[in-house]
């Protein structure tokens, strides 16, 4: 009998149940190792167990938090394990939330310690990543084997109660925890050092690292508004009666593209809001406060500008990653760049 166990959590791609279309299956439990469950109990060895692995449909998880959040606590419960595993969920959005949140919950009603993966730009990663220990991992499944070593480390620290080092040493993401400890030296000749290593362009550790920004130059301004093409790009979360490609309310993975040709208003039997991040009734009865549709057409009228393009593109901001809105709108861009737009209104909410 292994000396201790694990319970592992998925979704229901991880899961081996199904894509999207299995998204709001509810949670189950099955007393076997599957998917990435498999490599790591490999690399952990015979001293350990997956009791059982639990698979929740991403879309049940975040449309049912508090129900599923429950569920998941009483089927964990129930195998008493050393170390519970959720993920990881490398650049999955709605997966990473899921994986931050039962992770949470189990350690704070349960006692147990828990451990995720994710890709430092996933949304749950920036969520939980104080409250829960998150090893850095790329942002797909194909970048599980760099990680897998820390995962394993960090199980048999966690299952066996080891100190946990720092993250640069275990591999997880930056929780924001300072510990005091004593250097060999003090903080003057630490700086000097850096300083000289700086000036001679060698490599050098910084006590204090800092956020990194992309930096964007400004477009030109457009010189001929009277015959410029216009087009418009929200965050808002405006698509139409049924969303139609099912773009999600946070955490987006896709944007869609959708047409006005002919409209002179975004009338509310044609199109609605599934943004998750602010109050929708308004924009609901009303879709021009987030696509200003009838103003722009009233200028077009007037010669305020040159022409509107026939359609939208529309995505939801919140929590969505930035390496998926770079995405977005390096395809969005260049769409508009072979059609020769001039210029871009961006409605955020």
């Amino acid at each position: 009998m292994a000396k201790y166990k694990i319970v592992h959590y998925l979704n229901q791609f991880f899961g081996g149940i199904g894509g999207e279309d299995k998204a709001g299956v509810q949670p189950e439990v099955r007393e076997e190792k599957i998917g990435p469950g498999i490599a790591i109990l490999q690399a952990l060895g015979e001293d350990y167990e997956i009791a059982a692995t639990v698979i929740c449909g991403d879309n049940y998880f975040g449309e049912n938090l508090d129900a599923a959040t429950d569920t998941i606590i009483e089927m964990v419960k129930k195998y008493e394990p050393d170390v519970f595993v959720a993920g990881p969920a490398f650049n999955a959005g709605r997966y990473g939330v899921a994986c931050g949140t039962i992770c949470k919950a189990v350690e704070e009603r349960l006692g147990i310690p828990v451990l995720t993966g994710m890709y430092e730009e996933n949304p749950g990663a920036d969520m939980f990543k104080k409250d829960v220990i998150t090893v850095r991992t790329g942002n797909s499944a194909a970048t599980l084997r760099k990680s897998l070593p820390y995962i394993v480390n960090l199980i048999k620290k966690m299952a066996a109660k080891e100190e946990i080092l720092g993250p640069s040493t275990e591999g997880y993401l930056e929780r924001g925890i300072r510990v005091n400890y004593f250097a060999e030296k003090r903080g003057a000749a630490r700086g000097m050092d850096m300083l000289i290593k700086k000036m001679k362009g060698e490599p050098f550790e910084t006590d204090l690292p800092m956020p990194k920004f992309d930096r964007v130059s400004p477009a030109e301004a457009i010189t001929d508004m009277k015959h410029a093409k216009i087009a418009v790009v929200t965050s808002g979360g405006v698509v139409p009666q049924g969303n139609p490609d099912h773009i999600e309310s946070s955490n987006a993975t896709k944007y869609g593209v959708y047409s006005i040709e002919g409209m002179d208003s975004m009338l509310p039997e044609k199109f609605t809001t599934i943004h998750g991040g602010y109050d929708r009734q308004f924009v609901m009865k009303n879709p021009n406060l987030v696509v200003p549709l009838d103003v722009l057409r009233e200028m077009e009228k007037d010669g305020e500008f040159g022409e509107l393009v026939n359609y939208f593109c529309t995505t939801t901001g919140t929590g969505t990653a930035t390496s998926s809105a770079a995405g977005f709108g390096d395809s969005i861009g260049q769409r508009f760049v072979d059609e020769h737009v001039d210029g871009v209104i961006l409605v955020s909410t």
